[in-house]
């Protein structure tokens, strides 16, 4: 069982299985309406090739959903006439009404209101109708017999239509109205198809209706297709009166660029009509009023965020600044926060009303007392508000645009749009000049794109024609064109929009790369064969460890500043998305230590893991960046089997495994050196010819603790730019294969506990070089009949002569010296 959480990620490399590691990414996906969308860009077109044109502009559809301002649209729902209404002959409480639909249409319906009567005008539910309550509960209307009475039809009461909550009686409609009348033409039901965007960080510009209808219209140039464009109209703005001025000063210009305001007075604070909730309902925002609602409706179809202040709270006049560092200041959710010294505040003379861009103070906003707003528009530094966003851990629809940079050039037409639209709402006056702070606007970017770059990137011409239709749709201004390619002016509102590469890659989404032509190759790549690339070494050294049985996994280079590793000094995140992923990895072990908790909570108990990750650390001005490869062993080395009596010793394994791992690489003799290490129980270095490579051993119980992990961890981190850069450095010999058959010979020997295995094959060696071939260790025992303070190895030595067949007496003899000297240097008894 391989359990996989985060996201999947995977090297290509030739693996069946993979554990992913934990990785929070989070996608944005906007809502566009398919209504809202045609009041801009007018389309005779199914909303399925819509779809299809907006994904092939990269701004990809992920899914459509269809919306009805009331649930079910009130299908199957219409006015009725009551004609007759007379007691139900087998029941107290129930009427007996006979009810013309229209025509000659005359049902029975047989009916428990208390209210119902003769001469009614009501909505009545037709055989065959889905009705859905408010409570959420759903009613399929049948011809059905209710106390021997026939029944064909239900009279609805408000409740069972899903219009409110009043359950008293039916609803009874105003007798002006025609019998027959579907009910969605009484309450305007409103029907919607609403596409949900996965929208890629860098458009910005597509985050509105808006932005969405201006690609939709460049492609529709490009394609031939016949639309109708329109802008709303802000011509009809003008100020009423200037009798509530609020000055703007801005003192922080560098965190804000632009800056507008005005007041709108007389206001009466109510619901939104029908057309404006139904519009936010189906981009899935709660109408609140007709002020908060505004605010959202233009941002949403505009771009620009907005917000309005109660303006009789707002002293003398609106300053924008930065506050004192640990200056307290309570938000709109009612959660008193400690302002940064970087934090840009909306304020006045006393005290501050908003954090700029992010969101609105308690004491300031808009309530069912306010008479008069302020309404700002603004464009604030992106840099600003993502910092000051995520310091206080505030992801706002108003923050997610600033941070990605909007068009600064929409602030004035946004603030007409919604002062004509509160003015018809809410009957207020406009009652001051806009105020306005404005820096002059940054140059435009200016690029030249050679036709030799553009044909280059794509494989193929583009016509001429095409690429001026395409970036005219573009709204990409032409300023010149030549011989060798076309220079032009981006929009400003296209902020990612900087390079030549940026503006193929603009023409292709309108283009369309499904058009591009299938090439073959033009050239053949016949590169050099490196065998010890370091590509290679990593692809060789992950085929062998998954060949073991090992699965490859992929961590966060972002870790939490509670890990700690002896690698220089810790490099910390100026602006982290949260304390846990703050601080760059110094070591690899902590995450491999996670992906362990994470499994064994659910029950995977048996783990054998890797991964090549860099960490990170900083001595004094310089940053250090290394490689490491960390290979993890949990739980048993193999799977119960019932021909497998007893598992492997994990520790043995492991050590193996790292020998074996190491001669993969051309690294021969590799020694484990006992060492102190803080994370280890038992901690080795890993060291061949004097070089260390990283460290093996039994992960302490203190940091088994911390992830809350109950059993024993196998774990060793390597240096792996070291062991790429030595991999193969001895010279590969051969020597032609021995005719002649090797002797073994073993010992058990009693000896002291605190000498190694390492001391006596060394001097075995020393001792004989010619005919000794190997040296090995097959058994360890401690315990019965094992005095105190000894233990029992048992040692295999192997024997061989290239020139002649060895006779057990030379052999005998060479086993007599072994003896005589580890008697001598060890204190050792044969057994």
């Amino acid at each position: 069982m391989i359990l996989i959480f985060g996201i999947s990620l995977a090297e290509n490399r030739e693996i069946d299985s993979y554990i992913c590691t934990n990785n929070n990414i989070k996608l944005f996906f906007l809502k566009i309406s398919y209504n809202w969308l045609q009041q801009f860009i007018k389309l005779d077109l199914p909303k399925e090739e819509i779809s299809m044109m907006l994904t092939d502009l990269g701004l990809e559809v992920e899914n459509m959903q269809n919306f009805e301002s009331i649930k079910g649209a009130l299908e199957g729902v219409v006015v009725g006439e009551i004609l007759s209404c007379i007691p139900h002959p087998n029941a107290d409480r129930l009427k007996k009404t006979e009810v013309a639909l229209g025509g000659d249409v005359v049902v029975p319906i047989v009916c428990g209101a208390p209210n119902v009567a003769k001469g009614q005008k009501v909505l009545v539910a037709t055989l065959g109708t889905v009705l859905n309550f408010q409570d959420g509960k759903e009613l399929k209307i049948a011809k059905s017999k209710i106390r021997g009475e026939v029944s064909m039809g239900m009279i609805c009461a408000e409740d069972e239509l899903g219009l409110g909550e009043d359950h008293d009686g039916i609803l009874v409609l105003d007798n002006s109205e025609c019998i027959g009348t579907p009910a969605a033409a009484i309450f305007k039901v409103e029907k919607d198809t609403v596409y949900e965007i996965g929208l890629t960080p860098n458009r910005a510009d597509a985050m509105s209706h808006f932005g969405v209808a201006r690609d939709l219209k460049a492609l529709c140039m490009h394609r031939q297709i016949p639309f109708e464009w329109s802008f709303p109209e802000t011509s009809s703005f003008q100020v009423d009166n200037n009798q509530k001025v609020i000055p703007v000063s801005v003192e922080s210009t560098e965190k804000c660029s632009q800056y507008y305001g005005l007041t709108i007075s007389n206001i009466e604070i109510a619901p939104s009509p029908l057309w404006l909730q139904n519009r936010l309902k189906a981009i899935g925002i709660n109408p609140k009023n007709n002020i908060v609602d505004v605010t959202n409706y233009v941002m949403h179809e505009l771009g620009q965020p907005l917000h309005a202040f109660d303006a009789n709270k707002i002293q003398n006049q609106i300053i924008v600044k930065t506050f004192s560092e640990g200056t307290a200041f309570s938000t709109l959710d009612n959660v008193e926060r400690k302002l940064q010294a970087d934090d840009l505040i909306v304020g006045d003379e006393k005290e501050g009303h908003c954090i700029a861009g992010v969101f609105g103070g308690i004491d300031s906003g808009v309530n069912d007392n306010t008479k008069s707003i302020f309404l700002e528009s603004a464009y604030f530094d992106p840099i600003s508000i993502r910092k000051t966003a995520k310091y206080h851990g505030l992801n706002t629809d108003a923050s997610f645009r600033f941070e990605r940079g909007i068009d600064p050039e929409i602030g004035i037409t946004a603030l007409k749009r919604a002062s004509i639209l509160i003015k018809q709402l809410t009957g207020g006056t406009i009652s001051s000049e806009i105020q306005e702070f404005s820096n002059p606007l940054n140059e435009a970017v200016q690029i030249f794109l050679s036709y030799e770059k553009l044909e280059k990137t794509i494989g193929q011409k583009i016509d001429e024609k095409d690429l001026n239709t395409i970036l005219n749709g573009l709204e990409i201004k032409i300023n010149n064109v030549s011989e060798t390619g076309i220079g032009m002016t981006i929009p400003r509102y296209r902020v990612d929009v900087t390079r030549p590469a940026d503006v193929i890659e603009e023409i292709l989404r309108v283009y369309g790369y499904n058009r591009l032509e299938e090439k073959p190759l033009t050239f053949e790549a016949n590169p050099e064969y490196q065998w010890k690339s370091v590509n290679k070494l990593e692809n060789t050294a992950a085929l062998k460890l998954s060949s073991l049985g090992f699965y490859e996994i992929l961590n966060n280079s972002l870790a939490s500043p509670d890990y700690k590793a002896d690698f220089y000094d810790s490099i910390y995140l100026v602006n982290p998305l949260g304390k846990e992923l703050s601080k760059m990895r110094q070591s690899l072990i902590h995450q491999a230590l996670e992906v362990v908790s994470f499994n064994l909570n659910r029950q995977n108990k048996q783990l054998k893991l890797y991964e090549f990750g860099n960490v990170y650390g900083k001595n004094n001005d310089e940053f250090i960046e290394e490689k490491r490869l960390s290979i993890t062993l949990s739980g048993s080395v193999f799977n119960d089997h019932w021909e497998r009596k007893d598992q492997t010793d994990p520790f043995f394994y492991m050590k193996g495994m790292l020998t074996d791992f190491f001669q993969t690489l051309g690294f021969h003799d590799l020694q484990f050196e006992a060492v102190n290490n803080s994370h280890f129980e038992m901690a080795f270095s890993l060291v061949n010819h004097k070089k260390t490579y990283g460290t093996f051993g039994l992960i302490s119980s203190e940091l088994k603790k911390e992830f809350g992990i109950d059993q024993n961890i196998y774990l060793a981190e390597l240096n792996w730019r070291e062991l790429t850069q030595n991999a193969f450095s001895m010279p590969i010999l051969f020597e032609e294969v021995a005719k002649f058959p090797t002797i073994s010979r073993d010992f058990a020997l009693m000896l002291d506990q605190d000498v190694a295995f390492k001391e006596l094959q060394e001097i075995a060696f020393k001792i004989e070089r010619k005919i000794l071939k190997c040296v090995t260790l097959f058994d360890v025992y401690e315990g019965k009949n094992i005095p105190e303070g000894k233990k029992s190895y048992g040692i295999n030595f192997t024997f061989q002569d290239r020139n002649k067949t060895l006779t057990d007496k030379q052999v005998d003899k060479v086993m007599e010296k072994f003896l005589k000297n580890f008697k001598k240097n060890f204190q050792v008894e044969l057994r």
